[in-house]
């Protein structure tokens, strides 16, 4: 599924903050031998049952957003994969395309507890994703309404492009590499999730269902460009980055990659699992 987020739904007035969720470390390893079959579980995997209800409780009483919480996480292995490739890094975290703010219920329940700053173009989403945090009372943590192609707020730390790329025009995706790549410090990752160009039929398949998610206006823009891995390789690393490409499908037929990018002092490389 494509990372949307809905934005309907009314608060829930006086949510007691309590143990929503324990900390729990995720058994998930990047860069697993992997086999491509639909519903072969591949690398990192969806959250467990326990976890994914709490965090949808947070956006109770709407009940859609509820539902379509514990969907998501019950099915994307996108969470469990990102909460492993931040987990030996204290920076702080800039989500671009945060939607209603997902990722960072699901790092704080795997133990990742970053300094978090979530940006989306859709003021609806940011607002839905502004109550479910002031609901669990998630400390550092906040969502702001920013056109990522018009600017970002000042950042020096990590960096989570999910589900964005294919989705700028081809011309605003160099630009916004380069701008978000300049915010990753020495410490810090580049974590993106995308499809790649590669001419499989999971790349047909995916952009598919992304071309139907615009139509039924469950995304505000439809794929105009995917990445290819090389390319998008050579782009990280003239930006001084060292990215691995890891199959990011779960149980579906999607071709999504996750690719993590950091900076080394020196022998800088591509690594493609």
């Amino acid at each position: 599924m494509r990372r949307f987020h809905a934005d309907t739904g009314a608060d829930r007035a006086g949510r007691r903050r309590h143990a929503r969720y324990p900390r729990h470390r995720l058994r998930t390893s990047i860069g697993r031998e992997t086999q491509d079959g639909v519903g072969m579980s591949t690398g990192p995997q969806p959250l467990d049952p326990g976890i994914r209800r709490r965090i949808a409780d947070s956006f109770l009483p709407d009940r859609w957003l509820y539902w379509y919480a514990r969907s998501k996480l019950g099915s994307d292995p996108l969470y469990g994969g990102v909460a492993e490739a931040l987990r030996d890094t204290r920076a702080p975290l800039l989500d671009i395309g945060c939607g209603i703010g997902l990722l960072v219920h699901a790092l704080r329940a795997c133990g990742v507890d970053l300094e978090y700053t979530g940006v989306d173009n859709d003021g609806g989403k940011v607002e839905q994703g502004r109550l479910a945090i002031a609901r669990t009372q998630l400390p550092h943590a906040r969502l702001m309404a920013v056109d990522a192609t018009a600017g970002l707020p000042h950042h020096r730390g990590s960096v989570t492009l999910l589900d964005v790329l294919q989705f700028l025009p081809p011309e605003a995706q160099s630009p916004l590499l380069a701008d978000v790549a300049a915010r990753v410090s020495q410490e810090g990752r580049l974590v993106i999730r995308t499809g790649l160009a590669d001419g499989n039929w999971r790349s047909h398949v995916t952009r598919g269902v992304d071309v139907l998610s615009r139509w039924l206006r469950w995304m505000n823009a439809g794929p105009t460009r995917y990445p290819g891995r090389d390319a998008l390789a050579a782009e990280l690393s003239s930006h001084g980055l060292t990215a691995t490409f890891t199959p990011l499908w779960g149980r579906t037929p999607f071709n999504n990659w996750l690719v993590v990018a950091s900076r080394q002092s020196s022998g800088s490389g591509t690594t493609v699992r």
